[in-house]
């Protein structure tokens, strides 16, 4: 198999576009965040399709990121690193809501009742230690990481700007979804986020190739009249 540039950008296109999709489906299936829901197949099969959106979102990511990396400045390498970072926590995340907490939930029903309430601002009963922190850290890198990484499109000129602001939008209303609605309500906030990433996706799609390379025949057209210019 013959693996170019143009077939992993290829690749990080349709990742960011399923990351995007994925991120919308779920916030209308998800279950109950309560220990009832961790014995149900439906709470298995949300959190895998999460951490399969958290991975491809990574990898998305770093596709849109590398496509306009000189071009994004310091805003885009900020919001690259912080946004990314924000995957990389969710992946972890889920895949414990999804693979070990349901194995403890027998032995350690309030541990498990505090664990998968922590992003649903239940008070725990049990010492979390510094899974407490968890909503917090993560909220400030999604937000800010994906305000920076917006900011870095609109001054790269590379991607779609409208996505850019899309992006920075859905990023900017999360930390006030979360303040004026409830969790269940909450969750609709992602569906603009959602669809940041999937424009974001079709753009690269769009336009995968780097500014500064140039087609062959005008290079060598100008190497054989240098003077056409006087």
């Amino acid at each position: 198999m013959n693996i170019t540039s143009s077939t992993l950008t290829r690749t990080a296109t349709i990742a960011a576009g399923l990351s995007g999709l994925i991120y919308i489906v779920i916030q209308f299936i998800h279950p109950a965040d309560e220990v009832a829901s961790l014995s149900t197949q439906m709470w298995v099969g949300v959190h895998s399709l999460s951490f399969g959106m958290a991975v491809l979102g990574l990898i998305g990511l770093t596709g849109l990121y590398l496509r306009q990396v000189r071009e994004s400045g310091l805003f885009g390498l900020v919001g690259y690193a912080m946004f990314g970072l924000f995957f990389i926590l969710q992946s972890a995340f889920v895949f414990a809501e999804a693979f070990i907490v349901p194995l403890v939930v027998q032995d350690a029903p309030q541990f498990a009742e505090d664990f998968v309430g922590i992003f649903g601002r239940h008070p725990a009963e049990t010492d979390l230690g510094a899974l407490a922190a968890l909503p917090l850290l993560g909220s400030a890198v999604y937000v800010i990481g994906a305000i920076a990484f917006g900011i870095g499109i609109l001054r790269a000129r590379v991607l779609s700007r409208g996505a850019g602001i899309l992006l920075i939008a859905a990023a900017a209303v999360t930390p006030l979804a979360g303040a004026l609605l409830p969790h269940a309500l909450e969750r609709m906030a992602a569906i603009p986020m959602g669809l940041a990433l999937i424009w974001l996706g079709y753009s690269l799609w769009s336009n995968p190739r780097a500014n500064g390379a140039q087609p062959s025949s005008v290079v060598h057209g100008a190497r054989l009249n240098p003077t056409s210019a006087v």
